[in-house]
């Protein structure tokens, strides 16, 4: 175990978690952690099933005297966003994630943490080998590609698990139980653009936009952070309306689930517009405080001169390649500028959440060829479905291809659920109030679970998690441990008769 983590209570949880932090996991790259899990449980007698999806399942009889109790499954996905600051050099397909422990939160520095869900994968681990823990019997349920297009939920096939509730460990807020998620699909832009030669004398010039928090995309959708991309795109907008900047490449964000921190294009501008393109950038980055003061402080615009000149073929000494036409210009910034990007929608039933929304998670354009992805999530699938008909036909306006890809359904909200009042009456009884009801603006397994198995009765809680799916993530080391307490109380109830 790092250290850092050695004297974390309870030990059973966050040495699993350690362990989860030093083996790769990006998504679909879990093959090791799953090899790892499975040697772990062979060496505990626990049953371990690999399924044609690569879920991994490990299963464990019930306590002596409750084998004809309901079987419970405890559910977790092994992959996690993989984030990285632009200045940190970090190898997510090698290198282990560095865990600190700081001010009562276990936090990365640089990168994302992986606690989503890492610390709900520890829980359900912890729990297998728990000495002297009272359970039905239990299966763990660990699936694949959950962060990048829930492949393992949605390959699970029918009749796989054997339990009858299921405790979702993927929630990111202590103190609430939640009882339904938002559903998903993306939104897919591709177009070719055609590239020219410019005039003898352009300069070529980098514009960064950096320093924003970024965040998950669903939960951190309503906190009015500033989108990289957008923010690039305007401002280019902007400068092509006093100057020729002549774009030849644009990247921004790494994930459609996570709101862009950061994003950088490169252009081509005659020489004798370089002192208004650093005026621009300077009032840009005024205004840009002014507005973002409160969400997103340290929002940062910086143009800097690249020292190449392009030769009349287009192409400087640095092997820059040629510009798009400046109708393919004026199209793509056009788009991305105007393109809806977050709240759409709150929600009519549950005060303060958002009920539809979307992001513009991904942008490049590289030898001319220019993609884009948007994550739409909401409560309710047909208005998801319709956002990304609305984006659709936006790209389509402006001359793009685009279609939907990768729909997942939401967790319908069941208030009379009788895991959901004994999970009430445990954590009552434990903590010596009620757990508060929500749903989360983001996507849980839950639904597709409950697509090929409709018998299971599901609940959904976690730790308190901040910046998930952003460098800094952090989770709060106090809440763990309630989390882990609540867990086991929960269990023991399930073992006994109603």
């Amino acid at each position: 175990m790092p250290s850092s983590l050695n004297n974390l209570q309870p030990h059973s949880v966050w040495s699993h978690f350690a362990a989860l932090c030093t083996i790769p996991r990006p998504s679909l790259q879990e093959a090791a952690l799953r090899d790892h899990l499975i040697e772990w449980a062979q060496a505990r007698d626990i049953e371990s099933i690999v399924d044609a999806a690569g879920n991994l399942i490990l299963k464990k009889p019930a306590s002596p005297g409750c084998e004809g109790m309901p079987g419970v499954i405890l559910q977790g996905h092994l992959d996690m966003v993989c984030q990285a600051n632009a200045s940190t050099r970090h190898d997510f397909e090698r290198d282990p994630i560095d865990a600190v422990v700081r001010d009562g939160w276990v936090a990365a520095e640089n990168t994302t943490l992986g606690a989503d869900n890492g610390i709900g994968v520890a829980l359900a681990l912890a729990a297998l080998e728990e000495p002297g823990l009272i359970h039905p019997p239990l299966e763990v349920l660990l699936t694949v590609n959950e962060e990048s297009g829930m492949d393992g939920a949605r390959g699970l096939m029918p009749g796989t698990l054997n339990g009858k509730t299921l405790i979702n460990l993927d929630t990111e807020e202590w103190g609430h139980f939640y009882l339904g998620c938002a559903g998903g699909v993306d939104v897919e832009v591709r177009h070719a653009c055609p590239r020219e030669t410019v005039p003898p004398g352009h300069v070529v010039w980098r514009l960064e936009v950096a320093g924003l928090k970024g965040g998950h995309s669903g939960i951190d959708i309503a906190l009015g952070r500033g989108n990289a991309i957008k923010l690039l795109a305007e401002a280019l907008d902007e400068l092509a309306e006093f100057a020729d900047p002549r774009l030849i490449s644009l990247t921004g964000g790494t994930a459609r689930n996570a709101i862009p921190r950061e994003a950088f294009a490169v252009f081509a501008l005659p020489a004798a517009d370089a002192a208004r393109v650093e005026a621009l950038a300077r009032q840009k980055l005024t205004a840009w405080h002014e507005r973002f003061a409160e969400a997103d402080a340290k929002v940062n615009l910086a143009i800097l001169p690249l020292s190449l000149t392009l030769s009349p073929e287009g192409r400087g000494d640095g092997g820059e390649d040629k510009v798009i036409g400046k109708a393919e210009q004026d199209r793509l910034l056009g788009f991305l500028d105007s393109a809806a990007n977050g709240v759409a929608r709150l929600s009519d039933d549950f005060a303060g959440v958002v009920d539809t929304s979307d992001n513009l998670g991904v942008a490049n354009l590289a030898q001319g060829e220019f993609r884009a992805t948007f994550k739409v999530r909401s409560l309710h699938d047909g208005r998801a479905d319709a956002l990304a008909d609305t984006l659709v036909a936006h790209a389509q306006g402006h001359g793009l291809n685009a279609s939907k890809a990768g729909a997942y359904p939401g967790w319908t909200p069941n208030p009379a659920s009788p895991l959901l009042a004994l999970c009430q009456q445990v954590y009552t009884r434990e903590f010596g109030q009620p757990a508060g009801l929500q749903v989360i603006h983001a996507g849980l397994e839950c639904g597709l679970l409950a697509a090929s198995h409709p018998q299971l009765d599901m609940i959904s809680f976690g730790p308190d998690i901040r910046g998930a799916h952003a460098p800094g993530e952090r989770v709060e080391i106090a809440s763990v441990e309630r989390c882990w307490r609540l867990l086991k109380a929960v269990l023991q109830a399930l073992a006994k008769p109603a």
